[in-house]
């Protein structure tokens, strides 16, 4: 039994998971992004103006996934810069974009691996597609 001085488990992302953070221009909204580093990394720009950095204590690097957006566009780490860990507020793992084009999220190995059992176990597609208004 835990005592009651004892913390739950912080809920773990790591690099290369989709997550789900509170937008940084838009406090009341929810984006999803893919966490590309974490504290530590350092950050090289292509744009030889920019000085590199590393990222400080619990912050993180949001991307988007598609690559052919330009940064403004893109609305991720690249135009509004490094995100508080305490932003995001997990990891995604299912995609549900209609009731035939669904499935799981590709997420990093480690991530994966924890999600199979909530995957196979939890998951129920048929239920979530006959909800989905689309």
């Amino acid at each position: 039994m835990a005592s009651s001085t004892e913390r739950a488990p912080t809920r773990q992302v790591f690099v290369g998971d989709v997550v789900l953070l509170k937008d940084p221009e838009k406090s009341d909204d929810l984006i999803i992004r893919r966490l590309a580093a974490l504290e530590g990394y350092e950050m090289v720009s292509n744009d030889e103006k920019d000085e590199p950095f590393v990222l400080e204590k619990d912050q993180c690097w949001v991307l988007a996934d598609n690559q052919a957006l330009k940064p403004k566009e893109a609305r991720d780490s690249r135009l509004f810069g490094p995100v508080p860990m305490t932003d995001i507020l997990g990891r995604v793992i299912y995609s549900l974009r209609t009731a035939v084009d669904h499935g799981p999220v590709e997420n990093s190995p480690v991530a994966m691996n924890q999600d199979a059992p909530i995957l196979a176990v939890e998951l129920d597609v048929e239920e979530m597609a006959k909800n989905n208004k689309m």
